[in-house]
Order: structure tokens, then sequence, then C-alpha cells
């Protein structure tokens, strides 16, 4: 190309400076305007056909990603970076304040571990004779309290469970939260962990823990579906994916597999195959994320704990492809604490390639925990803080920050964060390009029909992205990559909300067939991207609601392998705005049923 930017003929191209030469301080942010038909029933239906047709359907590809400049930003552009395949960190700074968790030994031993590192436990917090408490999820030490103390034992809870579970399948229409259940092999785990609580040996702080896998990850011996109708035919499990693995050495009772968007190809959670599960705080609205299930399950207290995988922020904390993770659903930052000492980890080829950071976990009972959050610089992107569909999220979420410096003095600075609408674009390219990877020999070998319409359409659109479509989102995953790694030498952490509306509507047409919605699925990743395509940590924890009663969550991103220092700010905002939150509309009270 000899650095021109001209074709010769045609339109000129745009050419990118290289980012280090980037001036940030003139970069005007510009508000994502994503154009895509909203279509559910028939219309989805109809969409799709001439989606999958030969000539239409490169036509009508053509003309979505020209309305969303997705041409211009990867085939018409000069971006003289090299790509980026897998995320690529400088060393990082050791993190202060913190215990380090050794991943070579026993998950019931980095339990124990983490468990040194937490306040004192306070019975009279949740069990309390007031006649109206303050409405708290419970807890995992709640239940390990229940259990020691013969206030109840893991089999009683579990038929707490199993009645739960069950009045959310029988509602009309269904709701349910798990694709796969069987209630005499919770049982039969329950009924072991009693045992091991009426001999005085617990294996761990998570023994009698009930935690919910997402139907994508495998948990012998219950089927892998990725909510389809066809997966478990061709993929047999044999044993534990690691993490469940790690979680099962501790004791924890696996109530089944979760629901969630067929194969994760979407971020409402619809699924016709199963039924769609609801949001516990409106049944008319999605849960958000793919991991739809465990989201209900946690959020209704059916458990306090559940494992999804987050390709585009339905997790948000911590391998598939490149911009994928399994991690933990918790109903408190503690939980997800303990959860996260006993499944983190990486493996060998991670070690060599990511360079991570030893695994830790932060120490809240130092007499410095205070000094040390003090000391948190915060980074807010101001004008893309407040892009959101309504400025309750916005103004909501800047009163949880406000009152966290208010009380521990930490400072917000202004970041700007060049190239987003490319961010996103990337990520979709990636993401996209990695699951028809995956999917397209099913799909060539006559399994097409059994996907649902929506996974269909997304299936049709990603085919259409090219080998060329793919380099170039890799060579801007490392212009982003530097942007955020710049801002980092600055801040500690990176502020937003966590999604771009509150939880949407079901459309009663899209129970049947389905809905395709890209423009609601932008605003709730409007914020979350960067998680999975740059590998960084982050978490999300609920600051209040709206209007609705809907919840609205602040999101924190960290610097890489930083957890410890996200769970500690995250453990002072959830603590910070308790009495913020709501019981759901649908609560189980699995303890006190």
């Amino acid at each position: 190309m000899g650095g021109s930017n001209s074709t010769g003929r045609g339109k000129p191209l745009r050419a990118m400076p290289p980012v280090e030469e980037v001036d940030v301080s003139t970069v005007r942010y510009q508000s994502p305007t994503l154009q895509a038909p909203h279509l559910t029933g028939f219309s989805l239906k109809a969409f799709l056909w001439l989606m999958e047709a030969p000539l239409l359907g490169s036509l009508i590809t053509s003309v979505l990603k020209s309305q969303n400049k997705m041409p211009q930003m990867l085939q018409q552009t000069l971006i003289p970076e090299r790509p980026m395949y897998y995320p690529e960190f400088p060393p990082q700074e050791p993190e202060i304040g913190v215990v380090l968790v050794e991943e070579d030994r026993d998950p019931a031993d980095r339990v124990q571990e983490a468990l040194q590192c937490l306040p004192p436990y306070d019975p009279t917090v949740h069990w309390t004779t007031e006649e109206k408490p303050p409405f708290l999820y419970w807890k995992i030490r709640d239940f390990a309290h229940a259990y020691q103390s013969g206030i109840t034992t893991p089999s009683a809870v579990a038929e707490h469970v199993i009645a739960g579970v069950e009045e959310w399948n029988n509602k009309k229409p269904p709701m349910p939260m798990l694709i796969y259940f069987d209630a005499d092999d919770l049982r039969k785990q329950a009924e072991a962990s009693t045992r091991r609580f009426e001999q005085g040996n617990p294996i761990s702080i998570l023994d009698g823990i009930f935690v919910a896998i997402k139907d994508d990850i495998d948990c012998f011996p219950y089927p892998t579906k990725g909510a389809t109708k066809f997966f478990d035919q061709i993929h047999t499990v044999e044993e534990d994916a690691v993490c469940v693995a790690r979680l099962r050495k501790c004791g924890v009772i696996f109530i089944g597999k979760a629901n969630m968007h067929e194969l994760g190809l979407g971020v409402t959670g619809n699924n016709p195959n199963y039924g769609t599960a609801r949001n516990p705080h409106a049944v008319n609205r999605y849960t958000g994320g793919s991991s739809s299930g465990p989201a209900a399950l946690v959020s209704s207290g059916l458990c306090p704990v559940a494992i999804g995988t987050d390709g585009g922020g339905s997790t948000v904390l911590c391998d598939c492809g490149t911009v994928e993770v399994a991690s933990p659903l918790a109903a408190s930052v503690e939980d997800a604490m303990l959860v996260y000492a006993a499944m983190a980890g990486s493996r060998l080829t991670e070690k060599l390639t990511l360079r991570p950071s030893p695994l830790c976990v932060p120490n809240l009972i130092s007499p410095d925990s205070s000094n040390i959050l003090g000391s948190v610089k915060i980074g807010k992107y101001t004008e893309w803080f407040h892009d959101v569909c309504d400025s309750e999220i916005s103004t909501t979420c800047e009163d949880a920050l406000n009152l966290l410096c208010s009380t521990y003095g930490c400072e917000v600075e202004e970041i700007i964060l060049p190239e987003l609408e490319e961010m996103r674009t990337a990520h979709v390219v990636s993401i996209g390009s990695e699951s028809l990877c995956d999917l397209n020999p099913h799909y060539k070998a006559g399994r097409r029909t059994e996907f649902t319409l929506d996974t269909r359409t997304s299936l049709a659109l990603f085919g259409s992205f090219t080998s060329a479509d793919y380099v170039a989102s890799q060579c801007i995953r490392r212009r982003i990559m530097y942007y955020h790694m710049e801002a980092f030498k600055k801040v500690d952490v990176i502020v937003t909300p966590t999604t771009g509306i509150t939880a949407p509507k079901i459309p009663p047409s899209a129970l049947k067939l389905g809905e395709s919605n890209y423009v609601v699925s932008a605003y709730l990743m409007r914020f979350i991207v960067a998680g999975n395509l740059l590998g960084l940590p982050a978490i999300t924890v609920p600051v209040g609601h709206d209007k609705q009663g809907l919840p609205i969550g602040l999101q924190l991103i960290g610097r890489p392998w930083g957890e410890a220092s996200l769970l500690r700010v995250a453990s002072a905002v959830e603590e910070l705005c308790l009495k913020k939150r709501n019981r759901p509309a649908a609560f189980y009270d699995i303890l006190k049923a």
C-alpha cells in the first residue's frame, strides 16, 4: 500500500494514524446510531427467509453492514497496527492489600484463604427478630451458619429449591429457569452434604451451597445442550468442566443446567426452545444477558450463586474463543469472592502466553483497607457514562460513585477512550466469526433448521464477515488495548453504568418464534465490550432501581489481573448501596421458607 491513502480510483481510503500519535484530548464522543430492524413472529420468519436466500441474503447483509459503517471501518480503512489475536498485556504492578491464593492448592483450601479475608460473620444481621427487617439476600455464610447451628439442613433446603423450581416451571406461559433438572439427583447431593454436617466434617464453607450451571458448561452427568434442541445428541458429557470440578471438590450442590439464550448468541435470554427465563423483578421483562437462567435463579433467591459464561456482558467478572469467559453470578460481592477463589486459575498455555499475575483476593479486614480504598483513582469518560436511554440510569450510577468518593476519599479523573464504535464492531466480528467457525459444521450438516430463528439470523450475518474483516478487527483490538492501557496509567478503575437501558419488555409475539432486536442489544452491551474484547476483569454491582422498580447496575473495569482490587471497590459500593436494593417481585426464601 506504500502509505497511500487512495485506491487510485473510487473513494479515497481512510487512514488511521498510528495509535501512539493519536491526541486523545481532541477526540469527540459520538453516540452510536445502530440501524437494524426489530423483528418478531412472522416478520422474523420472513426476514430470515430473505437472509438465507443466496442472492437476496448477500444484498441484505451488505446493506445492513453499510448502514452501520462496517465496511468503512474494516475494509476501507488503513490500520497501521498489527493484529492482536488474543489479549496481550504489559507486566502489571502487584496489587496492594491482598492475600495470595496459590493456584496449585486444593480449591477448598483456597476458599478457606479467601474466607479469612472477610469481616467476622455476624448472624444477627440476617437472623434478626425484627418483624420487618430490611431486604437482604442470604449469603453463603448464612447457609453455613444455618447448617452448623442446626437451624436447617441441606436436605431441607433442597426441598424448598425443588418446590420453587417446579412452581416457576408450571407458570402459564412456562418460565423455566432450568433446562435440565433432576430432583432425585439434587436430593442425593443434599443428603451427602447433610451427612457431612451431622458428622461435623463439612468440606468447606461452600459445602451445601446450591449452585446452578449455565447450559453451555459441562456438569457431569447432566447433558449440555447450549439451550438448543440437538446439541446433547452430538456432544457427550464425560466429565465436569474445570470450573465445575473445582466447585464440586468444595462440596457444592448443583441444582441443574440453567436456561440461556440459544448458544449464547443473544443478550436478552429469549429462548423459544424451552421457554424464556423471566426477570424476577418484573416477569414481563427479560433478564438480559445470554446467562438469563443463572441470573434469574440468583435474583429470585433460589440459589446464592450460579456459573455463567460471558461473551458480551452477561456475567462480567474474571475459554472459549478469544472473547468469552466462565464466571460467577452471585447475590453478594463476598459470595462472588469465595466462588472466584475456588474456580479461578489459568492453564499452562495461558501462563506462558498471557503471563497472569499471581491469583489473589483482597484482605478486607486489613487495617489499611480503608486507606487503600481512599487511594483508588477512578476513571470516568463522562460523555460515554451519560449516553444511556434514560438519564435515571446514569444519575443513579453517579450518585453511587459520589457516595463512594465522599465516604472513602476516592478521586474521580476524567478519561477519554477513543474509537468506541470501532471497538463494538471489532467485538461483533470477533465473536461472530469464532461462533460461526464452531457451529458451521453442524449448520452445513443439515442442522440449520434446528436452530432458532434469531440464531439463524445472526449466523447469516456472521457468515458475511470475511477473513479480512476478522484480521482488521484484531488490528482494532490492539488499538483499543493501547487506549485502555494508557488510561490505566492514570487511574486504577474505570467506571460506567452496566447497561444503557434497564430490562427490556418481552414482546408476546417473541415467545413462540423469537426476536431479533440489535438496537436493544446494542444498548444492553454499550459499556461491557472492553471486558470481553480486551480480557479485562469487570464486575457489576446493583446500586438502585428506576421508577419502574427495575435494577440499575454500576460496572467497574479493572487493570489486567486486577480482580482483587475490583472486589475491594465493589464490596464498598455494595455496602453503601444496600438500602437502595428492593426485594424482587418473585422471590423465594429458601432458608426460612
